[in-house]
């Protein structure tokens, strides 16, 4: 099973790219303390110590949540990314497994049992220890509706989507072996398996904090990571500190981080020319020449490891209607909004997934842009003088990777769809609201969303995105197709990664035919940071560890 396996877990997705933190005013802190020695000091290639060791990072929006396992969204992940370890975690700057909190594991022949070796003398955050029974705990609390443990308004999206509904669950069942052993047993056999469970969604936490905090759990995380959660200003700021117990040694180099939301772009880029953050993600690409002229900034690129589309709610009229979904794709001149707000910084996307991604269906042809055809299509419709109501579009709040500035977007939409006779009113809730409403589905028509990948397997944008089984959750147009739905589950369990990229390949056809999305760009977010932050390692799948961060 560990040879059928080499293959897809080699997959090293050799990608940069940035993430961001920040905080208080001020840039980075200095230390002055007498008392404090070197060990709380980042250290630089050289060994000579360094006195700065506060990271503040800029970031376009705010948590959702601190619990990773009842978010999808990358803003929340970015904070788990620092407070929890998963079993297994990616090599830095790729999607290659490595070993975390299981040094090493054993898969039988079949594909059905893993056995995971776990470190040993591990302690969470709150002094209480990391075993197996604490990883039995964190699965079946995903796992289980009824849980105790899962609170008022919980849900284990990431879960359900990486490893099936309740009902035709992957996972059969998790055992603790003996304290630092640990066994899976699967209903079926999953080839991205340790792609999934190496992802930030899946980092442990303490058992008995979740039990005493309860739903506190999700705004004060406790987990074996190199930092520790100290304090949440919402829509302002969140404090990590070094935990100075953590399992890699040296790490982490930093004392603190401090990661801000600054929603604005231009903002965001005057705090860091200004000295007030360390680093700061989605540069607004015009702003792309002058700092490349700053010499006391640098520039980071992440690579193109993502997709921005443009959803339509298919629970609603006139979505159900697939003419009307692809008359909509011919309206939306993509070039041009690349050309106006990515700074060449993006190519046209036509699949769901980024084509650097083995499985990419490079023969799918696009819906070009011709107005004269959507208005055909929605005339065979029935809505041949256009759509009469007028259809609510969310646009994002916030920037990400893949959308520098989601309502700038939106209105260059809403301009090409009027001229087929189609209307939308935009609205932007806040970044929260905006993910429950868009989850559910009862008041948007139309919304904007993108995602970056979480593994390096095609599984985790189609499978994750537009499956019967991701509804509710990451599936937000409630799209279903049975073809697609056996597509997906038999590339899963596949164990010939030649045979799972052309099964791939085959739903990228039924996807572009039914058209649940307008699929818009990938993009090469710009990210930006003073020119003395070192150590730092971008992760293609957006959600990087700053434990190697340090000072120069």
């Amino acid at each position: 099973m560990r040879k059928w396996l080499n293959g897809m877990l080699m997959l090293a997705l050799g990608m940069s790219i940035v993430l961001s933190g920040c905080g208080e005013s001020g840039g980075g802190n200095t230390s002055t303390s007498p008392e404090k020695d070197d060990s709380s000091q980042s250290q630089g290639e050289t060994g000579t110590a360094s006195t700065q060791d506060t990271l503040i990072f800029g970031r376009g929006g705010d948590s959702a949540a601190l619990d990773p396992a009842i978010v999808t969204d990358g803003e929340s992940l970015k904070i788990g990314h620092q407070v929890f370890d998963s079993l297994l975690e990616y090599k830095e700057g790729t999607t290659e497994v490595a070993p975390a909190l299981a040094e090493s594991w054993e898969v039988t022949a079949d594909g059905l049992t893993y056995t995971f070796k776990l470190r040993q003398g591990v302690k969470f955050h709150d002094g209480t220890d990391f075993n197996a029974e604490a990883v039995v705990f964190n699965f079946n609390r995903w796992s289980d509706p009824k849980s105790s443990y899962k609170f008022a308004g919980d849900s284990f999206d990431y879960y359900d989507s990486m490893f099936g509904p309740e009902g035709s669950r992957v996972i059969k069942e998790v055992t603790a072996v003996d304290p630092a052993t640990v066994q899976f047993t699967l209903n079926q056999p999953q080839a991205p398996f340790l792609q999934n469970i190496a992802m930030t969604c899946f980092g442990i936490a303490s058992p008995q904090a979740i039990k005493d905090k309860k739903e506190n759990f999700k705004s004060e995380p406790v987990g074996t990571g190199p930092f520790v959660f100290k304090e949440w200003k919402r829509n302002d700021s969140i404090t990590l500190e070094k935990n100075p117990d953590y399992w890699k040694q040296g790490l982490p180099k930093l004392n603190k981080v401090i990661v801000r939301s600054i929603p604005d772009n231009t903002a965001r880029f005057n705090a860091l020319q200004n000295g007030e953050i360390d680093l700061m993600e989605d540069l607004n690409p015009d702003d792309r020449p002058l700092l490349e002229s700053n010499t006391e900034l640098q520039k980071f690129e992440r690579p193109s490891f993502n997709v921005a589309y443009i959803g339509f709610n298919m629970k609603k009229k006139p979505f159900d209607n697939p003419k009307v979904r692809q008359a909509l794709n011919h309206a939306v001149n993509k070039q041009a909004i690349i050309d106006a707000f990515f700074g060449g910084q993006a190519k046209p996307a036509v699949n769901p997934m980024p084509p650097s991604l083995w499985g990419y269906n490079e023969s799918v042809q696009d819906y070009d842009y011709n107005l004269d055809t959507a208005k055909k299509l929605l005339a065979e419709a029935g809505y041949a003088n256009g759509i009469p109501e007028e259809l609510t579009f969310y646009a994002m709040p916030v920037s990400r990777p893949y959308m520098p500035d989601g309502k700038k977007v939106a209105e260059a939409i809403q301009a090409d769809f009027e001229k087929i006779g189609v209307k939308v009113s935009i609205q932007s809730p806040e970044w929260a609201t905006y993910l429950d409403d868009t989850k559910n589905g009862e008041k948007d028509d139309i919304y904007m969303m993108g995602w970056t990948g979480d593994n390096g397997d095609p599984d985790n944008f189609l499978y994750t995105l537009l499956d019967k089984d991701a509804i509710p959750g990451n599936n937000r147009s409630f799209y279903v197709n049975e073809e697609l739905h056996k597509l997906l589950i038999q590339a899963q369990q596949e164990t010939s990664q030649d045979k799972r990229a052309e099964l791939y390949k085959q739903a990228q056809e039924i996807i572009k035919k039914d058209a649940p999305w307008i699929p818009l760009v990938h993009s090469t977010p710009l990210l930006a940071g003073k020119a003395n932050v070192k150590g730092y390692v971008p992760s293609p799948t957006g959600s990087e560890s700053y434990a190697g961060i340090y000072f120069e």
